[in-house]
């Protein structure tokens, strides 16, 4: 089967189209991204006026580029799937109504994905994962360890209390002066910087569960600056360097604890990243230590795959698709919509 999937929650609007074969296998026929990283940075985050905007003078070009590429005409779809939510819900509602004319003109079935749904899946596309496994979903809008046991089948293990991880990166680097986007900037910045300068708190280290909580690191960031201000070049590596050892330090913490709570096969578990913050290399090195330590192994899908993309919506709508799982075209845009809300085939057909 052959789904286009749209993706317009934030601030890209994409567009891409996948190939799901009966074995459940799955290939890339074209990925599309717009980004409006450069519409948003003079404001140090996404504004969400502009980023819907931004999608209603994009959307139908990406779309067009995206059949172009693939060489598939809206009559060969076997579906057309956009995200629905979560996210800014007038991006939503841009990507959600385009999908829903398509469908109706080319008399092809709807479906409306849950953007963190995208997430989650995009790994059984690149390395061909069975279920289950655990997720760490990290961007700019959420942070969540999750057991994924099956398509619509999701537990929340832990989330963020205060800000996601991608939100704290973004603040942090503005209060450093540092331009968005947040992660890369102090990822960059960090490299050159002495991680041990400036004593950071690691909120809930050690503490049972699987929850994070960053507002605490933030302000003593914060404070830490201005108790040097003003601060020179080499202060501004150093406070990088130190707040993302303390953010190391916290999600390979957060990772342990959920570790030790999901049960493992014979041949050990699986923990995936996903989101824009799984693009961070020190995350990375660290999720890999702490993984090979507890028997698990670390699967991050390319970095392209991890931030927003067409390609996650397209392979979550073909998972859906599979199992018979298709929505009207009175489908809702929302604005929130936990993962745990979604229903598998079973809970779907009850």
């Amino acid at each position: 089967m052959i789904v286009l999937g749209i993706e317009t929650s934030c601030d890209e609007t994409a567009a891409a189209l996948v190939e799901r074969g009966p074995d459940g296998s799955g290939r890339i026929l074209s990925d599309v991204i717009l980004s409006q990283v450069a519409d948003h940075a003079a404001f140090g985050g996404v504004v969400p006026e502009i980023a819907a905007r931004a999608h209603v003078e994009a959307l139908d070009g990406v779309i067009a580029a995206a059949l172009r590429e693939a060489a598939v005409g809206f009559a060969s779809l076997d579906a057309v799937a956009a995200t629905a939510g979560p996210g800014l819900i007038g991006g939503v509602i841009v990507g959600l109504t385009t999908a829903k004319a398509i469908a109706l003109a080319a008399g092809k079935p709807l479906v409306a994905v849950n953007h963190l749904e995208g997430h989650a899946l995009t790994a059984r596309l690149t390395d061909g994962l069975d279920f289950p496994y655990l997720l760490l979903l990290a961007s700019g809008g959420h942070t969540q360890l999750v057991a994924v046991e099956g398509v619509g089948r999701y537990r929340r293990l832990g989330t963020t209390i205060d800000d996601a991880l991608g939100e704290a990166f973004d603040k942090a680097a503005k209060l450093l002066g540092l331009p968005y986007p947040g992660g890369p900037a102090i990822e960059a910045a960090a490299k050159g910087g002495d991680g041990s300068r400036f004593s950071l708190p690691r909120p809930l280290l050690g503490k049972p569960g699987a929850d994070f909580s960053l507002s605490g690191l933030k302000t003593a960031l914060r404070l830490a600056a201005e108790a040097i201000a003003p601060v020179s070049e080499t202060d501004v590596a150093d406070l990088a360097a130190s707040f993302q050892a303390a953010v190391v330090d916290i999600v390979r913490d957060r990772a342990r604890h959920a570790m030790g709570s999901f049960p493992t096969r014979d041949g050990g578990g699986t923990l995936v990243i996903a989101g824009g913050v799984a693009a961070n290399q020190a995350i990375r090195a660290a999720l890999n230590q702490e993984t090979a330590a507890h028997g698990f192994r670390l699967v991050a899908p390319p970095a392209r795959l991890c931030a927003d993309n067409g390609v996650m919506i397209a392979w979550a709508g073909a998972e859906r698709l599979a199992l018979g799982l298709i929505d009207s075209l009175e489908a809702p845009a929302r604005a929130r919509w936990p993962l745990t809300e979604l229903a598998a085939a079973g809970e779907a057909a009850a």
